[in-house]
């Protein structure tokens, strides 16, 4: 294990910042979904995802060490005045096994903590 920060990276070395995060259960399969959003990519915005070797998914670390996994969907919604600002990126994950879930869940408790954002159920 190492002490290093949580972080959320596309392409290895650049670390995104999560904007929002809403949790999910699917009544009929049981399968967990988290909807990762992020107002800004700044590999996109940086061009760094040329010169830097992409991920394979989304690498989350933290220090109980690294997960990779492939998002269900990502969406790329834009706006502004010619339609071609970007808004926002929403990212899907989606998670069958408990193991994994709860993996998840100590990853984006210590992601939480660590950047400042509340973590709790929405009343």
């Amino acid at each position: 294990m190492t002490d290093s920060p949580p972080s959320i990276q596309f392409f290895e070395g650049i670390s995104e910042d999560l904007s929002g995060i809403s949790f999910r259960r699917n009544r009929s399969t049981g399968v967990r979904s988290i909807l990762m959003t992020f107002r800004s990519l700044r590999s996109i915005e940086r061009f760094q995802s040329y010169t830097s070797r992409f991920a394979g998914g989304m690498l989350l670390s933290d220090s109980e060490g690294k997960i990779n996994i492939e998002p269900a969907s990502v969406r790329f919604v834009f706006g502004g005045p010619e339609g071609d600002d970007l808004e926002r990126v929403e990212c899907v994950l989606e998670v069958a096994r408990e193991d994994h879930w709860e993996r998840l869940m100590r990853f984006m408790q210590r992601y939480a903590e660590a950047n400042d954002m509340i973590y709790g159920e929405s009343r």
